[in-house]
């Protein structure tokens, strides 16, 4: 499974994927594209917000579920994930101590 075919789950991609795909392939991409990401998704409508918000928690799902394959790619792309989450929405719609398992 892709990290574009997380992020749209069962529906359709948002055009913001394709910004935010490299920077969870890329974690030093993250810095410069931050900014652009949320400026992009500020203008999204309240549907297309809520389906990127899920989008983010299945790539949170997904890096917990995978970090026993690969810990370094699993923390890069969680940590991308629970930024952009906090900067575009302000908070987590779940708290990461609730997610972790062994």
């Amino acid at each position: 499974m892709t990290l574009l075919e997380v992020l749209a789950g069962d529906g359709e991609p948002l055009d913001i994927y394709s910004d935010i795909v490299p920077v969870l392939e890329d974690i030093t991409l993250f810095p410069a594209r931050v900014e652009a990401i949320y400026r992009k998704a500020s203008a999204y409508d309240d549907v297309a917000l809520d389906r990127l918000r899920f989008a983010l928690l299945r790539v949170q799902i997904y890096a917990d579920i995978h970090r026993n394959e690969n810990m370094e790619r699993a923390q890069a792309i969680k940590y991308a994930s629970v930024v952009l989450e906090k900067v575009i929405f302000g908070s987590l719609m779940m708290g990461h101590e609730e997610m972790e398992h062994d």
